[in-house]
């Protein structure tokens, strides 16, 4: 049977709900196996979902419908499909196929004048990474360390944030603040194939992608290391590359010398306890309260990574103390745009031990200096550009960057530094107003731009209609404290009163869709799946605000982006038609759960 022509497989009528919890079933088990240690039954599985047709069509609709960059075209020049030619790429992709090279894509490094490669890969090849994705990740996701955060799904730069915190809360430690030079790049093949360990038409089609090479321009580059950034799979083979890192550093504790007060050495598990290692992508920290132990650590890392081709980068790379200077370093250190450290008892109220008892210092996490720098410099240039646009025009730019800053530093102790970054950023838009009226004075400026709103004063707003459009004041951000994930927890291990629960309280969300995803229990509404790692979702009115809808809670609900595209076909409240060739799409069961909203948010949990 032609499946790419009949009706059943028609793109807009596929039972998405069903395909999902088909596959993900089937993830459930590859993880549990793996996690038993049954390496027959998960290299079963995984080859029962390879060669499925649901995995395909979730495979592409995740690269052509879902992630950022399905717009961005490889050397075919491919970046867009419609649903026709998304049935066609859907029959196509299949292990064993010749692998394209990348395209050669620039793009600067935050805070540094230094660009970063991408390499892009060809439609085609996205779409077979992806499924490859779904096949490896619930194996990996098993045996990956607790500790590991980068790159997986449920896992989040909060949680490295909170393993550091709770490792150094109690006890003032050295630190290895360390940084790989180049890992995406130089990342050994051969040892990289050997730790992945699957079977051999997979390796073969994983090499393939590691050897095809990257277009510049016109020329062609061989690729002899690394893995290339951009591409689908990246991130998830550098995870397997360096897991093991911190059994590494456990392994090492029976060497440690630490002793009782009495002079007895510590008993190993005790040894294990003290040390820490927590990785975040390429980027780690490990702790510890003896200086010698951290130096062994740095050494036995070093010659760890150059196995698999890599090494520290020496400029990133340094041992500081979170409590004391040393060697002419101040205490504390940064990590994902964080600055960790801790301040004697003084300045700051003293920490307590679970037993009441002072510690004599207090761990303080806030934005580091270069991270607010890098905001404050943004919302300079916004400004900068738009001089002889209106109020209105100028809130709405400078808007999402605070929101998405405030909310990712919303975790921490940000207090202060909203306070000051707002206060800044005041006079800098009074200048905007003083740029715009240079014939009028402060007074007449300040009572046109800035108003009070709320028990809130000097509020930089403008009216629209009968609605007032406000700038968003760092200090009106609220503090939440993040709640670190449970140990090896994964979304593969089908706990999901648990996984809901935390989704309804991610920080890089608003309060609005946090509430929402409480009030939902984590489950789309119209398809009735579970939110998972990944999904791109919108908020959505209810009753459309075209019709009467009302901008309330009871009005609200979150979609997945692909149920909205659907629902718009046949609701038509955005106003436009599908760009789909295929027949009308029949109408849904519960037309109350099929609705359209104007504002959009996409989010990682």
């Amino acid at each position: 049977m032609n499946t790419a022509i009949s009706p059943m497989y028609r793109w807009n009528e596929t039972n998405w709900r069903k395909l999902e919890r088909s596959v993900f079933k089937l993830q459930k088990r590859i993880f549990q196996a793996s996690n038993r240690g049954d390496v027959k039954l998960v290299r079963r599985l995984q080859k029962l979902l390879i060669s499925s047709w649901t995995a395909r069509l979730l495979a592409v609709r995740r690269v052509t419908q879902e992630n950022q960059g399905r717009k961005t075209a490889g050397v075919d020049g491919i970046k867009s499909l419609t649903p026709k030619q998304r049935l066609i790429l859907v029959n196509k992709i299949k292990l064993g196929t010749k692998a394209k090279p990348t395209r050669r894509v620039w793009i600067p490094k935050p805070g540094t004048r230094e660009e970063r490669p991408l390499g892009i890969p060809t439609m085609e090849d996205r779409a077979l990474q992806a499924l490859v994705k779904l096949v490896l990740e619930p194996e990996w996701e098993a045996r990956f360390e607790p500790n590991s955060y980068g790159f997986r799904p449920g896992r989040s730069g909060h949680d490295a944030i909170g393993a550091i915190f709770n490792s150094i809360k109690s006890k003032s430690k050295f630190v290895l603040d360390a940084d790989i030079s180049k890992c995406f790049d130089r990342i050994n093949h051969t040892k990289l194939l050997l730790k992945l360990n699957t079977f051999p038409t997979l390796r073969r089609q994983i090499r393939a992608w590691l050897k095809a090479g990257v277009m510049d321009g016109k020329k062609l580059f061989p690729t002899i290391e690394g893995t290339p950034q951009g591409g689908v799979l990246s991130p998830l083979l550098a995870n397997i590359a360096l897991h093991g890192l911190e059994e590494l550093i456990t392994g090492l504790a029976p060497k440690f010398d630490l002793k009782r007060s009495n002079g007895y050495q510590l008993p190993i598990r005790h040894k294990e306890k003290s040390i820490s290692c927590i990785r975040y992508a390429d980027d780690f920290v490990i702790l510890h309260e003896n200086l010698e132990v951290i130096s062994m650590c740095k050494k036995a890392v070093e010659e760890w990574l150059h196995d698999l081709g890599l090494e520290l980068k020496t400029s990133k790379t340094k041992i500081v103390h979170s409590l004391n200077a040393l060697n002419d370093r101040s205490p504390g250190f940064n990590f994902l745009g964080f600055n960790i450290r801790q301040f004697p008892a003084g300045k700051y109220r003293s920490g307590k031990t679970t037993n009441g008892n002072l510690l004599g210092f207090s761990t303080i996490i806030r934005p580091s200096r270069a991270s607010q720098k890098r905001h404050y410099r943004k919302l300079v240039d916004e400004i900068n550009k738009r001089k002889g646009l209106s109020q209105s025009a100028l809130i709405k730019a400078l808007n999402p960057i605070i929101k998405g800053w405030c909310n990712y530093f919303s975790t921490v102790s940000s207090t202060k530094v909203f306070s000051k970054i707002y206060s800044l950023l005041f006079y800098k838009l009074l200048k905007w107003g003083i740029h715009r009226h240079r014939t009028k004075g402060r007074k007449w400026i300040c009572h046109k731009y800035f108003r009070s709103i709320n028990n809130a004063n000097w509020v930089f707003a403008s009216s629209q209609g009968n609605n007032i459009l406000k700038l968003i004041q760092h200090n009106s951000v609220k503090i939440r404290r993040y709640v670190k994930v449970k140990g090896t927890s994964s979304p593969y291990d089908g706990n999901w009163v648990y996984w809901s629960t935390r989704m309804g309280n991610h920080p890089e969300v608003s309060n609005r869709v946090a509430t929402l995803l409480k009030n939902q229990k984590g489950k789309c509404p119209h398809c009735n799946n579970y939110f998972k790692d990944g999904d791109l979702l919108e908020v959505d009115h209810i009753i459309p605000k075209s019709i009467g809808g009302k901008d309330k809670y009871d009005n609200w609900q979150l979609l997945h982006r692909h149920c909205h595209d659907i629902k718009t076909v046949h609701d038509g409240s955005s106003g436009t038609k599908s760009n789909c060739n295929s027949v009308e799409p029949k109408p849904p069961v519960k037309t109350e759960s099929w609705f359209w909203q104007d504002d959009m948010l996409v989010m990682t949990f």
